[in-house]
């Protein structure tokens, strides 16, 4: 499986940015996805996920409210729009797909892939 992230730039506090995911290698509905971050000198933190049907989601409480995840599984895409960016959403954006279900999605050790981040800058 390969994952591929993009859309990270610089934006200013306020502003709004799309996240793209896309994912080959394996058959992409089948499977939960999420978006982790990672700031400098930090641990790698859960942002959002989505059930393989898109029927569910979940999102860290830095975020509720702000972001939201989606997914296309006829493109193999899953999305996060990031809207009133705020500074401390500064980071690398990771997705990465969870091959079979472990219990929960906010963890890193439950998934098992991951796209190469795509760095966010958000200027005050």
């Amino acid at each position: 499986v390969q994952l591929q992230a993009f859309g990270g730039g610089l934006v200013q506090a306020g502003g709004f940015l799309r996240l793209s995911c896309a994912a080959s290698g394996r058959t992409f509905s089948s499977y939960a996805m999420g978006w982790f971050r990672q700031a400098p000198g930090e641990e790698r933190d859960f942002v959002a996920a989505i059930s393989w049907t898109g029927g569910s989601t979940f999102y860290a409480d830095s975020v509720k409210g702000r972001f939201t995840i989606s997914r296309d599984n006829a493109k193999n895409t899953v999305y996060l729009q990031m809207n009133s960016l705020k500074p401390e959403d500064t980071a690398v954006y990771y997705c990465a797909l969870q091959g079979h279900y472990r219990g929960s999605y906010y963890y890193t050790g439950e998934y098992d892939y991951w796209g190469q981040g795509t760095q966010v800058t958000v200027s005050s």
